[in-house]
């Protein structure tokens, strides 16, 4: 009885997780469909793509801080507390009309909503045995693109009874989450000291270097297509942006699945760099295909933005699910975390810089620069990767019965592989966490 119990409290457990999550993640990856109604405030391209990126860079600032506060406070507050702080933000943005002010509120709001990525995948680890972890974390990832589905769904639409009133939807999303995780969510068991360390530092071969370069190299086309997505539907092909809206949640939802198959698939093939390099390849060929379109004005640019949309993030889990087994369980968490600002640092600089290069050249050349980023990672991808992760150090990570895992020991010697898979951009010093992106 007490299992049974205890199997519906996790997975409840997980249920909120994931809306926090996604309530997070809504404000934090969804402005970009703001920008039109930013744009008609009178601020140019590249002002409204600066301010869309906002949240990532305070997301980047605060990553590690709320992990160590996480460490120490536990879970519950500071999920809560970060949330709620975030959607009190963003209602005061509602009430800001300067350009600066704008800026400084979406800064803080990411800066806040950080902690549902430091706090969230640490539950799962605290709460999910090993033989259901790697299935829960999967879930949980996919709170991102079910965050900017949730925004390319609401705000345009609300968009058009004034700017305030999207923001005021998001700060209540924020809110509405933090008081059902206060309500809800219980610390999991603080565990005792980790085992299965192991010593010696694995950037002294190139191996998580070009791990760490490759997936940041895909994460410019990524953001390149995610952001201006709707923009390009809207200016350059005349679609209402209620229309455009939903076709790009789609693309979202899409995403979301790209993301489980990829992370399946390497499971099946017994490898992550293999699948990584083939899936950027593809996303080069379907972008220059969108770039091809966007320069002659063809309507094959519709029919191959979509599939940008979820190729290029499809490669995200691979990318830290290869650096966690790598690194193993005595250096997952800090090459996590380089990994994660590194790619959150580069993805806050996608929208200006690809912004000014759209309104000084337009679509077509920004689509056709962005192919050579997928060829690179492709490269640069190692040819072989020699995992290192960690077997089962106790009876109960080996025989799955959820005892929580040391603070930072990241899950890979507790699960394996199992417990790296399908993660992104999000929670340093956790193996199973990751914009992204």
């Amino acid at each position: 009885m007490d299992e049974e119990q205890g199997d519906r409290r996790r997975w409840l457990v997980l249920a909120v997780g994931m809306f926090a999550m996604t309530s997070g993640c809504a404000f934090q990856y969804g402005l970009p469909y703001l920008i039109p109604a930013l744009r008609d405030e009178g601020l140019s391209l590249s002002q409204a793509g600066l301010l869309a990126a906002c949240p990532t860079i305070g997301l980047v600032l605060t990553l590690t801080p709320w992990g160590a506060a996480a460490d120490r406070w536990g879970e519950r507050w500071v999920l809560a507390s970060g949330l709620g702080l975030g959607g009190l933000v963003l209602l005061g943005a509602a009430r800001v009309h300067s350009t600066v002010g704008l800026g400084a509120c979406f800064l803080l709001a990411g800066a806040a909503g950080a902690s549902a990525h430091a706090s969230s995948g640490r539950l799962i680890l605290g709460w999910f045995p090993a033989r259901q972890r790697g299935l829960a974390m999967g879930l949980r990832q996919t709170s991102l693109p079910l965050g900017v589905a949730v925004a390319a769904l609401l705000l345009p639409p609300l968009a058009g009874h004034g700017r305030a009133t999207a923001l005021v939807v998001l700060g209540g999303l924020s809110l509405g989450a933090a008081l059902l995780v206060a309500a809800v969510v219980r610390d999991p068991a603080r565990p005792p000291a980790g085992a299965g360390r192991r010593a010696g530092s694995p950037y002294r071969t190139p191996v998580l270097w070009r791990l760490h370069g490759a997936a940041t190299l895909l994460v410019v086309p990524q953001f390149t297509v995610s952001v201006f997505a709707l923009v390009f539907l809207v200016d350059e092909r005349g679609w209402p942006p209620a229309a455009a809206g939903p076709l790009l949640a789609c693309v979202q939802v899409a995403g979301a699945g790209a993301r489980l198959a990829a992370g399946r698939w390497s499971d099946v093939a017994g490898s992550r760099v293999g699948p990584m390099r083939r899936l950027a390849l593809t996303a080069a060929g379907v972008l220059a295909v969108l770039a091809a379109g966007a320069l002659t004005g063809s309507a094959v640019a519709v029919a191959a933005l979509p599939a940008a949309g979820v190729l290029t993030v499809s490669t995200n889990g691979l990318s830290f699910t290869a650096v966690a087994e790598y690194a193993g369980s005595a250096w997952a968490g800090r090459a996590l975390g380089v990994h994660t600002t590194v790619q959150n640092a580069v993805a806050a600089c996608v929208a200006p810089t690809m912004g000014a290069l759209i309104g000084a050249a337009g679509y077509g050349p920004a689509y056709a620069l962005v192919v050579a980023f997928p060829l690179v990672a492709a490269a640069v991808v190692p040819s072989l990767l020699h995992e290192k992760s960690d077997r089962p150090t106790s009876r109960a990570a080996a025989d799955g019965s959820g005892t929580p895992l040391a603070a930072g020991s990241t899950g890979v010697a507790a699960t394996g592989a199992r417990a790296s898979h399908f993660t992104e951009p999000g929670l340093p010093g956790s193996a199973c966490n990751g914009p992204g992106r």
